[in-house]
């Protein structure tokens, strides 16, 4: 069966593959439009497979929240190279995911990837685009919270994005401010409660090495390493944090100020190459 320019350009638009890729899917399907869209559904599988080893540091890491402000997730999309990461189809192709996600409140990662799309799998649909783009195309993070009020920020150029849940409702504002702080600072833990514990063992073990280093008593090891375990809290825990909009103020005294019986009740932060 003859095969037209018309065909191969109607299996491109369809599939967004290369020109001589949908030649020859319709060649070796003998002109079949659906098979041709298996063989290369079938290719993206093996260039998956073949690029598996590669570094995917590239994409589009966006966060979004229901209407209601009660659910909100952030995603990383990622891919090889900033050239694919910042084409308009990719970059659509990983709004759609998190649009459908916080639309069906996916859980997580596992139920994001099982998730149907205009009839095909999230999971399907990376192999879809890692056959269109030559380049591995996967989702290595996803989270979700839940909560009174949860409030997302997206940085410019979308590398890094953040969600953040409140205990009340009807804290969008400030919110925002917090899930802004939350990129820029990049704390540890909303309080020192849920520092692990293996963090705090090593925290306090470079405290002391330090302190010997600089020479100080050994009976004061202990008391100066605390000290600076303090100082960590103060620089890493997110209500300790000096607030990034007022410097005179902590992320705590912030939130108090709207309400005093606000706080934070966790957060996630996303990152290309993280």
């Amino acid at each position: 069966m003859a095969i037209t320019a018309a065909d191969v350009n109607k299996l491109r638009q369809e599939t967004g593959a290369g020109m001589m890729d949908c030649k020859n899917a319709l060649v070796e399907a003998n002109g079949d439009f659906e098979m041709a869209i298996d063989i290369l559904r079938k290719k993206g599988q093996k260039v998956a497979a073949k690029r598996a080893d590669r570094s995917s540091n590239e994409g589009r890491t966006v966060a979004k929240t229901t209407a209601d402000h009660k659910f909100g997730a952030v995603v990383v999309v990622s891919c090889e190279t900033d050239f694919v990461g910042k084409n308009a189809d990719f970059v659509a192709f990983a709004d759609s995911i998190i649009d459908a996600a916080v639309v069906n409140r996916v859980a997580d990662r596992e139920q994001l990837l099982n998730m149907t799309i205009e009839g095909r799998t999230v999971s399907e649909l990376l192999l879809d685009m890692t056959g269109k783009t030559g380049e591995k195309v996967e989702i290595p993070a996803y989270q979700v919270i839940e909560a009174a009020t949860v409030a997302s920020y997206n940085h410019n150029g979308n590398r890094l994005a953040t969600i953040a849940g409140f205990n009340l409702p009807d804290m969008d504002s400030v919110g925002h401010d917090v899930a802004m702080q939350v990129a820029a600072m990049n704390p540890v833990a909303v309080n020192a409660a849920d520092v692990p514990q293996a963090t705090i063992d090593h925290e306090l073990e470079l405290a002391r090495e330090i302190t010997r280093q600089e020479g100080k008593p050994e009976n004061m090891v202990e008391q100066i390493a605390q000290g600076k375990l303090n100082r960590f809290f103060k620089e890493n825990i997110l209500l300790k944090q000096e607030f990034i909009k007022d410097g005179k103020k902590t992320v705590e005294d912030y939130l108090k100020t709207a309400d005093k019986e606000l706080t934070c009740t966790g957060f996630f932060r996303l990152q290309l190459g993280a």
